[in-house]
């Protein structure tokens, strides 16, 4: 009975021991894994809180999409779709250029305009505030044939490979001002594209803040003073919408496409950019504010190098590539990353992007919150001599053979900070694979020691000698006997 008890003890040890060993291996891996953020940890304003039928939106500086709805939905733009005809305008000629009115812009328009006559001559800056300001279809019309040359339709496909570039993928441009066209579509997320890129541009944004712009006489009519159609911020025709953080925007209408409107409006740093498309006149004006009220009070704009301390100017560059003791590259100083209020920058997890590299980026920080992607950081010179340039002409296969930015290339969290900073940490995969091969030695060993220890056992030796116990009978029997 003792002996069958210390078994019975050493077999619970034993299984104790690998057990205990698991238990670690599990808690290892736990800690080594990347935390998820629920969905649910991203501000929603609610889905019954927005009448329009399609809205976005979308924070300039970092792209990050902080509200949508139906924003892939392809819609009929109306008058916004002069976001787009202003900028190539602006990016393709001069406002002293002047401009000449044919046929075609004045009689093959309708709609909204300023009733400007064949012939008559107007610089492109008094055709541009006048497009943007009155959405004078005449004006539109007669700037598209300006910058092409005469050539309408290749302006049109100046407009579709202009969207192309930008990543819109629901859209297709038929004309410069938005007139009723079946094929002549876009998506909330696309507008929002197209009017981040032209607030790039400060003579458009000069152009959409603009109240009021006196128009001066021309050749052929009188001078006009003109008014801003966005009631977030010109009161000519209602103070009911002002909006104190609006800067500009466009306004849209048709039958076909009901009210359409792109709004840019400034707070604390963030600038938002929020379209609403299939709405109704007073939706428009109230789903706009709502928006960027819920969007300014739920989220903020984190300057990234200011807060990213997780790595220091030393690890994104390998001592051998630079001379002296200085680092040869640093974080964009002017990189921004948008989160919810209630998040910290310590939340982010962090990615590595070679796809742009050049003399001036040598590789970009992708940051994300959960499956969100918040912003990017470039990763840029510092201003010191390398004497070798170890970026260029790296391809994406070839960059785990990198030494300094490669270093980010696997998602960071708060507990592998102390490792990537000091480029003395192993990557979450190596720690993995170490991981499993501890496991794998730990039930390997446990399960010889069990083995052996019942090849050991009086049971087993009994088990294999079955004889034994007839044996020991007769020897009982000869020693009760003498």
């Amino acid at each position: 009975m003792k002996n069958k008890t210390n078994k019975r003890k050493t077999i619970r040890k034993a299984l104790s021991t690998i057990l205990l060993g698991l238990l670690v291996i599990t808690a290892s891996f736990s800690l080594t894994t990347k935390p998820a953020f629920a969905d649910t940890q991203w501000p929603d304003p609610g889905p019954d809180s927005i009448e329009s039928q399609c809205a976005i939106v979308m924070e300039a500086n970092t792209g990050t999409v902080l509200y949508e709805k139906n924003m892939h939905t392809q819609c009929y733009p109306a008058s916004i779709t002069k976001i787009m005809t202003t900028m190539l305008a602006l990016e393709n000629s001069s406002l002293d250029e002047t401009v000449t009115f044919s046929k075609d812009a004045v009689y093959n328009t309708e709609g909204s305009g300023i009733y400007r006559n064949v012939d008559e001559h107007m610089s492109m800056k008094d055709c541009l505030y006048a497009v943007m300001l009155e959405s004078a279809n005449e004006c539109a019309y007669a700037v598209a044939e300006h910058v092409a040359g005469g050539d309408y339709q290749k302006f049109i496909q100046m407009m579709n490979d202009k969207a192309t570039s930008l990543g819109c993928q629901e859209s297709h441009f038929n004309n410069c001002n938005g007139l009723p066209d079946t094929t002549h579509v876009t998506s909330c997320y696309d507008m929002a594209l197209i009017a981040r890129e032209a607030i790039k541009n400060n003579t458009f944004r000069q152009i959409i803040s603009t109240s009021r712009y006196d128009l001066g006489a021309t050749d052929k009519s009188e001078p006009l003073a003109m008014f801003n159609h966005h009631k977030m911020i010109c009161a000519n025709r209602t103070r009911q919408y002002l909006y104190k953080n609006a800067i500009g925007g466009k306004t849209g209408y048709t039958n076909a496409a009901g009210n359409t409107l792109v709004t840019y409006a400034e707070k604390d740093g963030m600038m938002l950019i929020c379209v609403v498309m299939r709405s109704n006149s007073t939706a428009q004006w109230n789903d706009t504010r709502n928006l960027f009220e819920y969007c300014f009070n739920n989220f903020a704009l984190y300057n990234v190098s200011q807060n990213e301390t997780r790595f220091n100017d030393a690890s994104l560059c390998d001592a051998e590539y630079t001379q002296g003791t200085e680092s040869y590259a640093k974080i964009d100083t002017d990189a921004a990353i948008v989160l919810p209020r209630s998040a910290s920058f310590a939340d982010t997890q962090t990615e590595v992007n070679y796809d742009q590299t050049s003399k001036q980026v040598l590789g970009t920080l992708v940051y994300k919150y959960g499956d969100r992607t918040v912003g990017t950081a470039n990763v840029v010179p510092a201003g010191n001599q390398a004497s070798v340039y170890p970026f260029s002409n790296v391809k994406q296969s070839d960059t785990s053979s990198v030494n300094d930015l490669s270093e980010f290339s696997d998602s960071v969290t708060p507990a592998e900070t102390s490792d990537k900073a000091g480029h003395s940490g192993f990557s979450s995969h190596t720690v993995l694979i170490i991981i499993g091969i501890v496991a794998v030695v730990v039930i390997v060993l446990g399960v010889i020691f069990v083995i052996r220890f019942r090849r050991t056992s009086r049971g087993w030796r009994e088990a294999q000698h079955p004889k034994r116990n007839s044996v020991k009978i007769k020897d009982a029997h000869k020693r009760r006997r003498n």
